[in-house]
This record gives structure tokens, C-alpha cells and sequence, in this order.
């Protein structure tokens, strides 16, 4: 018969116990939620820095920002300051960009009517991504007749004649920024609604929303703290994508005579202005109109970043 001796330690062996990254000796569990958010955020941040454009994008945008807000300590000339006796000259050593009609320096003009353009598309896109968060959680979550009836204000709105009802709006209450940002935002969160309401038919079926449910939460804790939280990714693409739609929008609108009003100008207030420019002065045209381009295509880049960086199944 064998003795403890030969059989050498007799007690059981210790359970493996899995250890949590982040854990300790005395908490093998650690703290659970903190390293996962860090790691899905590390995931994020390596496909978003691997996108080129998004970058390219980002950069520009970032240096837009800087350029037209900061017009008041980096633009070359004073905001109003204008001489008739020069007129429209082409680009020199002294006007960059050369001046206008009335003999402003178009760099300075571009710099000041940035602001506008730029406020009024993030005033735009944060509004109506508001909007149609609200609205689009709300169909997609609560279903049935709410979902019917507010998918149903979705496709009226879809169909109004955007440019028209501008118009009509703007006539009537005047043209101020205000009234700019919120016409354009009441005719683009139904693109948002469509989306949300889309996302949220797909998460609210996930076993931690029916987890959060069976603990008693109520529905707008289950919808603020469990369900938009894994619908940010769309939610923030669209909403960069409607910055450039408000930039475009409120050039447009500009162009047609029913923008900002003067003595405040924006770049498609400076398109518009400048329509009628004979060929030497064809460089009041190129400006505003790159500035819009390069500032819209900026925005689209960093959106097909995001979407990337927000996509599990993305390959960089």
C-alpha cells in the first residue's frame, strides 16, 4: 500500500481560474468594463489612423476651423476695410486672392464668410441629428402604432420640395442664420430617423437590452444607456455627412438669393456675387467655390473613415 509520501501531495489541485485583464491577486475579475471599452476604443482608433482620406479629411477640416475662426488675428486685412478705387484685381503679392468689386480683399472675405458657412453646417447637422435620433429610437423601439406614425411624418417630410419650402420660409421669416440653420435642419433629420430607427430594430432584440428590461428599467434608461450607445458609429457618420448637405444646402440657397444677408456673407453668398465676373476676374468664382469643394469632400472623407473605423467587419 502506497504511503502520502509516494503519493506526494494529496490535495486537490487548484481550479484555473480565468484571469480577467486588468485584474489583481485579490480581484481576479478586475475591473470587467473598463479594459474592453479601452480595447474596442484601440480598435477604433488603428482602422480610423490606417484610412488615408479620413486623415487627409480630418486635417483639413482642423485647419479650416483654425483659419476661419481665428480670421480675426490671421487674416491680412481688416473685415470691412474696402477700397472702390481699386475694384476687382487679380492675385498679387498684396491680395493673395485678389479683391472684388468693391475692392475687398478676397482672402480676407473668405476667411470671415467661413465662419458662417462652417457654423451654419455643424448648427445643422447637430440639430437635426438630434432630432432624428429622437424620433428614429423612438419608432424603432416602441414599434407598432408609434412607429407607424412617426415613419409616416418621416416620408412627408421626405417628399416636400426641399428648395422650395427654403424659399417660402426664408421670404417669409426673414433671412437671418437662425432661421437658415433651423429650416435646413427640419428638412434633413428624417435621412437620421431612417437609420436610427433601422439600428435600433436590430439592438433592442440583443439579450442585454432584455437583461436591462427584466431588471425594471425603464424605457428611456434602456434606450439611453443600452441602445443608442451601440448605435453611435451610424449616428456619427451621418452626422458628418450632413455637415457637408448644410454647407451645400446653404450655398445653394446663397446663390439663389435667399442666404445670410449682407453685410454678413458666406462662400455662397461670394459664388453669387461673383456670378457675373467677366473672364479677368474668373478668380471670385475659383476660390469660394474650391473653398466649398475641398470643405465638402474633406467631410465625406472623414465619414467613409468613421464608417470604416465603426465596422467590426472593416479589413485595412
Amino acid at each position: 500500500m502506497r504511503t502520502e509520501d509516494s503519493l506526494g501531495d494529496t490535495s486537490p489541485a487548484p481550479l484555473d481560474v480565468p484571469v480577467v485583464p486588468g485584474g489583481t491577486d485579490a480581484d481576479p475579475g478586475g475591473d470587467v468594463e473598463g479594459p474592453v471599452a479601452r480595447s474596442q476604443w484601440q480598435m477604433f482608433r488603428r482602422r480610423f489612423f490606417r484610412h488615408r482620406l479620413a486623415l487627409f479629411g480630418l486635417i483639413t477640416l482642423v485647419l479650416l476651423f483654425v483659419l476661419c475662426f481665428g480670421a480675426k488675428y490671421i487674416a491680412p486685412y481688416d473685415k470691412n476695410q474696402q477700397d472702390l478705387l481699386i475694384g476687382p484685381t487679380s492675385p498679387s503679392g498684396d491680395h493673395w486672392f485678389g479683391t472684388d468689386q468693391l475692392g475687398r480683399d478676397t482672402l480676407t472675405e473668405m476667411l470671415y464668410a467661413g465662419q458662417i458657412s462652417l457654423k451654419i453646417g455643424l448648427a445643422v447637422a447637430f440639430l437635426s441629428t438630434v432630432v432624428g435620433t429622437l424620433i428614429g429610437s423612438m419608432a424603432g423601439y416602441f414599434g407598432r402604432f408609434t412607429e407607424q406614425a412617426l415613419m409616416r411624418l418621416t416620408d412627408l417630410f421626405l417628399v416636400v420640395p426641399g428648395i422650395a419650402i427654403l424659399a417660402i420660409a426664408i421670404r417669409r421669416f426673414g433671412q437671418s442664420d437662425l432661421i437658415i440653420i433651423l429650416v435646413l435642419a427640419g428638412l434633413a433629420w428624417m435621412y437620421v430617423a431612417r437609420v436610427v430607427r433601422g439600428q435600433v430594430l436590430s439592438v433592442k432584440e440583443k439579450e442585454f437590452v432584455e437583461a436591462a428590461r427584466a431588471a425594471g428599467a425603464s424605457s428611456v434608461r434602456v434606450i439611453a444607456r443600452h441602445i443608442l450607445p451601440n448605435c453611435i458609429g451610424p449616428i456619427l457618420v451621418n452626422a458628418t455627412l450632413g455637415i457637408a448637405a448644410a454647407i451645400v444646402a446653404e450655398s445653394t440657397l446663397s446663390f439663389l438669393g435667399f442666404g445670410v444677408n449682407p453685410p454678413a456673407t458666406s462662400w455662397g453668398n461670394m459664388l453669387a456675387d461673383a456670378s457675373g465676373s467677366t473672364d479677368s476676374n474668373t478668380h471670385l468664382l475659383y476660390f469660394p467655390g474650391l473653398a466649398i469643394l475641398l470643405t465638402v469632400l474633406s467631410v465625406n472623407f472623414l465619414g467613409d473613415g468613421l464608417r470604416d473605423a465603426f465596422d467590426p467587419q472593416a479589413k485595412h
